[in-house]
């Protein structure tokens, strides 16, 4: 079996990196509101309920509130843009051919605050610059014709 990704594959590593960037930024911002709530629910005390107890918006416990309630909004859009953070980071490393422990890392930035930020450009940086030395290893060199 090769130990590096196959050259037809480039494409699809390019494609893969792009969600993965995109879903990076997704999951690493729904997390940061999701601390922040935290933050302001229990260090400070802080339940927003705006309009009332049947109002249009708040950041309260599930069944306190009948309106949109921003914080479940909140838990359930990170759960599935991690989950879709996950599947493509498998997708990255299968493809690139990296150990289980890259993608166990760059997994961990979906939980630990602000870490899916510092991955993302660190993951895009070797990427790309691994898949343009590859790149250029593989052009022919072009011969000099004497006449």
């Amino acid at each position: 079996m090769p130990t590096e990704p196959r050259i037809s594959d480039f494409p699809r590593i390019r494609i893969t990196l792009s969600v993965y960037r995109v879903l990076a930024y997704a999951t690493g911002v729904m997390l940061l509101i999701l601390v922040l709530e935290m933050i302001l629910k229990y260090g400070f005390g802080v339940e927003a309920d705006l309009g009332g107890q049947g109002g249009f918006l708040a950041l309260v416990p599930v069944d306190g509130h009948t309106g949109f309630n921003l914080s479940l909004a909140a838990q359930i859009a990170h759960g599935y843009f991690y989950l879709a953070y996950l599947v493509v980071d498998f997708v990255l490393v299968t493809f690139l051919r990296w150990p289980i422990t890259r993608f166990l890392l760059i997994a961990a930035g979906g939980v630990v605050p602000l870490l899916s930020f510092f991955t993302e450009r660190r993951v895009t940086r070797e990427v790309k610059s691994y898949l343009e030395s590859r790149e250029a290893a593989a052009r022919p060199v072009p011969t000099e014709v004497r006449h």
